[in-house]
């Protein structure tokens, strides 16, 4: 029998490093940085030609979910789970298996995928998920790869081991090894020797595979959720999650589970794919004029000016630079170098030590 396919999106964070633009009562997925369509929409758009509405798991903060309700109207009420606190990726996948379950009535597929991704080839990324659903049912955890078009230190990689069989059109390898974002003269290397991809963070993998490594590698994590299980759909299921869910153990799903899984593939792709970390991706991403410069907002009145990126209500003047970043705001205008954009979050963490939470 064939097991039905769900997708938990996970929809929380708050994306600090496209500060100022993103903030804590707005962050990232709620951008509108491609169109007029949010991140978020953008993400709920891509799956809706293949899963139905309650087919999609939403997990966000509470602080949020009114605003994420509102734009998708369509996905139930009771397909979106709000996290007390952040625990981190890897309760949250646990957990939205174990709801997958309880709307599935038995065993699932979920696909788990998050909410701040921009993905150019929609269609190319439907099938291979069906493909990878496929795959799944097999009992391995199957991981997406994009294979990398320059060499980005600002994501980890998974280097690629044997090929193996398989019923879809689709080429899968057993992962060799997780790696952590390289320095500069590595990720060159890794980008260029044909067998490393970027770690896209998209995992497609069975509930009964899902709770098996969860009792292996996570088992205090594994114990309490499964506590919580008897009470989801009650009346009771909210008062619960925020007494019990605060006591779960904090971890990411990559080091937590992914690192040492029994059974793990890697299905690599090529479908434009951009997890806007950064701005830097934002400029890499977007539609740029002949001298490589993006213009997300405002006007930009460029003399001798290059791959440089402008959002503002102002109208802005630029002479003679390059590789900026220029983002400017009611109460906050950020410049910076292109390339040291990933540093955006620590002017985020020097606001938070500095108590100036209204920047924030």
């Amino acid at each position: 029998m064939e097991i039905p396919l769900y997708a938990l999106v996970m929809a929380g964070g708050s994306g600090t490093r496209l500060w100022p633009l993103s903030r804590r009562q707005y962050p990232k997925q709620l951008l509108r940085l491609s169109g007029d369509r949010t991140l978020y929409q953008l993400a709920i758009d891509r799956l809706e030609p293949i899963l139905a509405p309650e087919n999609i798991i939403v997990i966000t903060a509470g602080d949020m979910v009114s605003k994420l309700m509102d734009q998708t109207p369509n996905i139930p009420v009771k397909n979106f789970l709000v996290e007390p606190e952040g625990r981190g990726t890897g309760p949250v996948i646990g957990l939205g298996a174990l709801y997958a379950e309880y709307l599935a009535d038995g065993e699932a597929v979920i696909a788990c995928l998050t909410a701040d991704h921009l993905i150019a080839d929609v269609t190319g990324f439907q099938n291979v998920l069906k493909a990878a659903c496929e795959i799944a049912q097999t009992g391995t955890i199957v991981t997406l790869g994009i294979e990398p078009n320059f060499a980005s230190t600002g994501y980890g990689y998974i280097q690629r081991g044997e090929l193996k069989d398989n019923n879809t059109a689709y080429a899968a390898y057993e992962v060799e090894r997780f790696k952590e974002k390289p320095n500069e003269t590595v990720a060159a290397s890794m980008a260029s020797d044909g067998e490393h991809y970027w770690n896209s963070g998209m995992f497609i993998w069975s509930t009964k595979t899902v709770k098996s490594e969860f009792e292996r590698q996570l088992p205090e994590t594994s114990s309490i959720l499964e506590n919580l299980v008897v009470y989801i759909g009650t009346v009771s299921q909210d008062d619960v999650f925020s007494k019990i869910w605060p006591t779960v153990p904090k971890d990411s799903i990559d080091y937590a589970i992914m690192e040492n899984a029994e059974e793990i593939s890697v299905v690599p792709i090529n479908i434009g794919w951009n997890d806007v970390g950064s701005w830097l991706s934002v400029l890499n991403y977007s539609e740029a004029d002949d001298f490589g410069n993006v213009l997300l907002s405002g006007e930009h009145h460029a003399i001798e000016t290059s791959n440089t990126l402008v959002y503002s209500k102002k109208f802005v003047a630029t002479i003679g630079i390059e590789n900026l970043i220029v983002v400017d705001t009611p109460d906050v205008l950020l410049i910076c170098n292109s390339k040291r954009s990933e540093n955006v979050k620590k002017v985020v963490e020097s606001l938070n030590e500095s108590k100036k939470i209204l920047l924030l």
